[in-house]
């Protein structure tokens, strides 16, 4: 399983809102320079984000982006759901109806607990744990 670009980015995005001073609106222009990413993409990968109240954004002149919630509420599960919708790691884990095998298929119950394992990893780490990693890890490359 490979997450998608859009959650990627999306990541990558609500890490470098995170960076900036708390309810300080980022220019979409500044956010695209940043973050390698196009305007037109960086709206679609924004919109689930808003939608799910992970991000706000600003109209207008002065207008842009900032986390709608502390970066110690959002986890990188919030943001993999906002984009990506649950997380299923096989088609009989969507639908029950997809294989009739699921009452007797080993591996069935091993692709719920390799969800459930993945599902947690992500709920654990806020997006202030990572801020925080990516501080440590840089200043160790600094002492380098």
């Amino acid at each position: 399983m490979v997450i998608t670009r859009a959650t990627e980015y999306a990541i990558r995005t609500i890490i470098y809102l995170a960076q900036q001073p708390r309810n300080e609106v980022v220019l979409k222009k500044d956010i695209c320079r940043t973050q390698g990413v196009t305007p037109a993409f960086l709206t679609k990968i924004l919109q689930p984000m808003i939608k799910s109240g992970i991000v706000s954004s600003q109209r207008g002149v002065g207008g842009g982006f900032l986390l709608a919630k502390e970066s110690e509420q959002i986890t990188l599960l919030d943001i993999f759901q906002a984009q990506e919708g649950d997380l299923k790691l096989n088609h009989c884990l969507i639908d029950s109806e997809f294989c009739s095998r699921d009452a007797f298929c080993a591996a069935h119950e091993v692709w719920e607990e390799a969800q459930q394992a993945l599902s947690n990893v992500l709920q654990r780490y806020s997006i202030a744990d990572i801020v925080r990693r990516q501080e440590e890890k840089l200043k160790a490359l600094d002492k380098n």
